[in-house]
């Protein structure tokens, strides 16, 4: 699924604000093919209204995408992926985010995420993560390669990328702050994120995100030697990353600035 490659094409001037373009590996033999990005009212009557299951809870109101021409994307995908799928999107319900120990009474939306709408890291996380699993080389099925091998954010998700701390795992200490283009603080410049919880790893990031391919140990048996327990909620998972939401609406841009309006824990 990692190999599939998703494309947002805006296109301002139509109603529907572009295309969302699906392609695939060549040698796959699945066609591309491509959605309103925001469909109409009227396109919506069309496609098929579900209900979608998301960690146990019946929460989510779809809509099976469709296309005017060729196979449908749900038939394509199902191909693909060799299982009876349905691409959906999200119905105009609001599904709440699960409430954590910091914040029982947690009242914020998110879409298909895991959890939560926003996942922040540093680099220098990841770098003090590549520096663990260089000194585990030859151990637990921790390969050769890897005395060398870069160990590539992307392999952890997250949607908002920080640099500039000095240190590793600040996110773990970071529970208010804004993003925006001014170097200095600019009150009201830009909403509140809050960072709601730290973010409990599974076997995901083993997986190349460019190939697909599964290592068998790096990075989760890495992180569970000495990046677990950090959640009281789930003791036994590593965590690396932490969970947010915004309190309203806001751009973030490459390059932005972070500006820290509260620290505690995470």
């Amino acid at each position: 699924m990692i190999l599939i490659n998703p494309r947002i094409i805006p296109d301002s001037s139509c109603s529907e604000g572009g295309r969302l373009e699906v392609s695939f590996p060549m040698e796959s033999g699945c066609e591309a093919f491509s959605i309103p990005l925001n469909p109409t009212e009227e396109v919506l009557q069309d496609w098929q209204n579900i209900d979608i299951s998301l960690w146990g809870k019946d929460d989510i109101e779809g809509y099976v995408c469709q296309t005017n021409i060729g196979r449908s994307p749900s038939e394509i995908l199902s191909e693909y992926l060799g299982l009876q799928v349905h691409l959906a999107m999200k119905g105009s319900r609001p599904r709440i985010c699960p409430p954590t120990l910091r914040f029982p009474d947690l009242d914020a939306p998110s879409y298909f995420q895991d959890g939560y709408p926003l996942m922040l890291m540093s680099e220098e996380s990841v770098a003090a993560v590549q520096e663990r699993v260089r000194g585990m080389v030859g151990m637990q099925g921790i390969e050769e390669k890897w005395s060398s091998d870069t160990l590539q954010i992307e392999r952890f998700r997250p949607n908002i990328v920080i640099k500039g701390a000095g240190v590793p795992f600040f996110e773990d200490t970071l529970t208010e702050f804004t993003v925006d283009s001014h170097r200095e603080s600019v009150d009201k410049a830009s909403p509140v994120i809050r960072l709601v919880s730290k973010c409990a790893r599974c076997m995901l990031p083993n997986v190349h995100p460019e190939t697909g391919v599964r290592d068998k140990a790096v990075p989760l048996k890495v992180l569970m030697k000495y990046r677990r327990g950090l959640d009281p909620a789930r003791p036994s998972l590593s965590c690396i990353g932490c969970n947010g939401v915004p309190t309203a609406n806001g751009v973030v841009k490459v390059g932005d600035w972070i500006h820290v309006r509260e620290t505690g824990f995470v």
